[in-house]
C-alpha cells in the first residue's frame, strides 16, 4: 500500500469555502487524504479525500432514505477510525447534525461513562447514536431511558440501512455544522453550536497568515482525539480546508507508544503536529529511551501547543531531547483557544519559538499585576508564564476587571473575545448562553490572563483560582511545585480550595502510589512540605488510591472541579491525611 501523497494537483485554497461539504468536494478532486496507523506504526488503511466523499454520499443516502429529518442529531462515539468519517461526513451531506462524543477512558469507569452518555443524549436531543462495535452495548444501555432514539449500535446499524436513490441535502453556509461538547462539561454538558460560518472563519484564521500559514507541501500528523475541538477542527477540518494529507494514530496508541507520533512525522515528513503540554512530556518520559536511530524531525515546522496551560519547562525538555534528531525549538507555536470559539483564539508567530514572561509572585498574588521579577531565577519569588500570541485576524480580545473595565498591559483580569468564530450559544440552553455571551457579541472565556505588547498570557481558569487570605494562588503552581520536588509524578496531584466557614483551606488530592501506613504518611508529609516551601501556604493532603484515579475531562485535562466534588462527596479519604 503506497502512502498517500503530500503534494497534489489542486491549487491551494485555505478555508475559502462556505461549508464542510464544499471543502470536502474540493479536496476530493485531488490525491491527498487520511491514513490510519497502528501502535506499531503499520498503516492500517488509507482513504483519499475522494473516497471519503464517496463513502459519505452513500451514508447520506442511507440516512435520508431511513427517514431522518433535516436538523436531526446523530450522536457518534468519535474514535479515530474510518467509521467516524463515514458517519460525520455522511450526516453533513444528509443535513443531519453530528454530535461527536468521547469513548471510555481508564479502567472501571463504565457507570460514569453511561451517565455521561445519558446526559449527552438529553442535552443534544439525539435521535440516533452510533460508534465502535465494542461500544454498542454501552449505547444500548444508555439508550434505554430515551425512547426517541430510533437507532443505536455499532456502525453496522447504519451500514445495514438500504441506500435509496434520493437527492442529497448538504448543510450549507447558513446552517449549524455540528454540536461540540466542551471538554470540561461532563457533569452538566453544554453543547456548543458550531455553525458552518463560524467554523469557516476559524479555519481561515488557523490556516492563514495569522495562524499556521499553511503552504503547499504541508502534511499533518495527529494523535489528538476527534471528539475534542483541537483534534476535530485542528487535525481534521484544518488539513481538509487546505487539502493536506493527515497521518493518524489513536489517542490510546499514543499513550502506550508516544514515539509512534514522532515516527509518523519522521517517516512521512510531517510538517504540522500539535499537542497539549502533557503530550510533549509523555513523549520525553516514555519515549526518550526508545528513540530509533533513523528518527528525523527536521521536517516539523509547526509544533503547536494548546489545550491546557503551556509549560515552558516541558517544552525545554522536549527540545533538548530531540534537537539531536533534527527538531528545531523555533518550531514551537504556543496558542490559546476553546470550543466556544470553535477552536483557536490566538497564535504565537510562526518560526519564533517559545517566549516567556517571568513575573513577581507576590505582586501577581496580591495586586493581580504581572510585575517583571527582580530575580527571574528564584523559583520562590518568580513565576514564568508562556506568551500565547495575538488574537486571530477579524477578532478582538480584551482583559477586563470585575467591574468590566478594560485593563492595560500586565494587569490580570478576565479574558473576553469577540469575532466571527464565536458560537451563537449553547444548544437549546438560552440561560447558559446569556451567562457567557453579551448582547454585543463578547464571550466571557472564564480564563484569567494579562496582555503583553498585544499578546495574551493565560494564567489559569477563573473557577480554579484559589484565594487564601487575599492572595491569589494558582492550582497549577501547587501541582508543579510538588512535581518539581519529585514527590509525585506529573498529573498525579490536583489542588483546590474548600470553604471552612472561617476562610478558604487548600486541599491537595494525590495519587498514593505507595503501600503501607508509614509510606503514605511520609508521602502526605512530603507533599505538604513541598507546597509550604514553594507557595508558602498550608494544605490538607488527601491520598487517592491509584485504582480510583483523579478525574479528567474528555480531552485529557485534569478536572479540579470534579476532584473537589468527589472530595466533598466523601469519595476519597473521610479525613485528610496527616500532614
Amino acid at each position: 500500500m503506497d502512502p498517500l501523497p503530500t503534494r497534489h494537483s489542486l491549487a491551494l485554497r485555505r478555508a475559502a469555502f462556505g461549508s464542510v461539504p464544499e471543502m470536502l468536494d474540493y479536496a476530493a478532486q485531488g490525491q491527498t487524504g487520511v491514513s490510519f496507523h497502528s501502535a506499531r506504526g503499520e498503516r492500517l488503511s488509507a482513504l483519499p479525500w475522494k473516497e471519503v466523499r464517496e463513502r459519505a454520499h452513500v451514508m447520506a443516502r442511507k440516512l435520508i432514505g431511513a427517514g431522518f429529518a433535516r436538523g436531526d442529531r446523530l450522536l457518534i462515539t468519535a474514535d479515530t477510525w474510518p467509521g467516524f468519517f463515514d458517519a460525520f461526513f455522511g450526516a453533513q451531506y444528509a443535513g443531519l447534525l453530528p454530535v461527536p462524543v468521547s469513548i471510555p477512558v481508564g479502567i472501571g469507569g463504565k457507570e460514569a461513562y453511561l451517565d455521561q452518555l445519558r446526559r449527552q443524549f438529553a442535552a443534544s436531543g439525539a435521535v440516533a447514536a452510533v460508534g465502535l462495535d465494542e461500544l454498542a452495548g454501552f449505547l444500548a444501555e444508555a439508550a434505554e431511558e430515551f425512547p426517541a432514539l430510533r437507532l443505536h449500535g455499532g456502525m453496522d446499524v447504519l451500514e445495514s440501512l438500504p441506500e435509496k436513490p434520493v437527492d442529497l441535502r448538504p448543510l450549507g453556509p447558513a446552517d449549524t455544522c455540528y454540536i461540540q461538547f466542551s471538554s470540561g462539561s461532563t457533569r452538566h454538558p453544554h453543547g456548543v453550536q458550531i455553525t458552518q460560518a463560524a467554523l469557516m472563519a476559524n479555519l481561515e484564521g488557523i490556516t492563514g497568515p495569522g495562524g499556521l500559514d499553511v503552504v503547499e507541501g504541508d502534511r499533518a500528523a495527529s494523535w489528538l482525539p476527534l471528539y475534542h475541538d483541537m483534534g476535530l477542527i485542528g487535525f481534521l477540518f484544518s488539513p481538509l480546508a487546505a487539502q493536506l494529507s493527515i497521518d493518524y494514530i489513536t489517542p490510546r496508541d499514543f499513550a502506550r507508544r508516544p514515539m509512534q507520533w514522532l515516527n509518523l512525522i519522521s517517516k512521512y515528513r510531517g510538517t504540522i503536529a500539535y499537542s497539549p503540554s502533557f503530550g510533549y512530556d509523555l513523549a520525553v518520559r516514555r519515549g526518550a529511551s526508545q528513540v530509533p536511530a533513523d528518527l528525523d524531525l527536521s521536517s516539523w515546522r509547526h509544533a503547536g501547543i494548546g489545550g491546557d496551560m503551556v509549560r515552558a519547562d516541558v517544552l525545554d525538555r522536549f527540545a533538548a531531547t530531540f534537537e539531536p534528531r533534527g527538531f528545531n525549538r523555533s518550531a514551537f507555536i504556543p496558542s490559546y483557544g476553546m470550543a466556544e470559539v470553535c477552536l483557536a483564539i490566538t497564535f504565537s508567530p510562526g518560526g519564533t519559538g517559545v517566549h516567556t514572561d517571568t513575573v513577581d509572585r507576590t505582586a501577581l498574588a496580591e495586586q493581580q499585576r504581572a510585575v517583571p521579577a527582580a530575580n527571574p531565577d528564584d523559583a520562590h519569588s518568580a513565576r514564568r508564564f508562556v506568551v500565547c500570541g495575538k488574537v486571530l485576524p477579524r477578532h478582538q480580545l480584551e482583559v477586563r476587571d470585575e467591574q468590566g473595565h478594560v485593563l492595560g498591559d500586565r494587569a490580570v483580569g478576565r479574558i473576553f473575545v469577540r469575532g466571527p468564530s464565536i458560537m451563537p450559544g449553547y444548544f437549546q440552553e438560552p440561560e447558559a448562553s446569556r451567562e457567557v455571551l453579551s448582547p454585543d457579541g463578547w464571550l466571557d472565556t472564564g480564563d484569567l490572563g494579562y496582555l503583553l505588547n498585544g499578546e495574551i498570557v493565560v494564567t489559569g481558569r477563573a473557577k480554579d483560582l484559589i484565594i487564601v487570605n487575599g492572595r491569589n494562588v494558582w492550582p497549577q503552581d501547587i501541582e508543579w511545585a510538588i512535581e518539581a520536588q519529585k514527590v509525585v509524578k506529573s498529573g498525579d496531584s490536583a489542588a483546590f480550595s474548600v470553604d471552612t466557614g472561617e476562610g478558604e483551606r487548600v486541599v491537595v488530592a494525590v495519587l498514593a502510589r505507595v503501600s503501607g501506613d508509614e509510606a503514605k504518611t511520609e508521602l502526605a508529609r512530603d507533599v505538604a512540605g513541598a507546597v509550604r516551601e514553594a507557595i508558602a501556604v498550608d494544605c490538607d493532603v488527601v491520598l487517592v488510591p491509584p485504582t480510583m484515579g483523579l478525574p479528567h475531562t474528555s480531552s485529557g485535562k485534569l478536572s479540579r472541579s470534579r476532584t473537589k466534588a468527589n472530595y466533598l462527596a466523601g469519595h476519597y479519604a473521610a479525613k485528610p491525611a496527616a500532614a
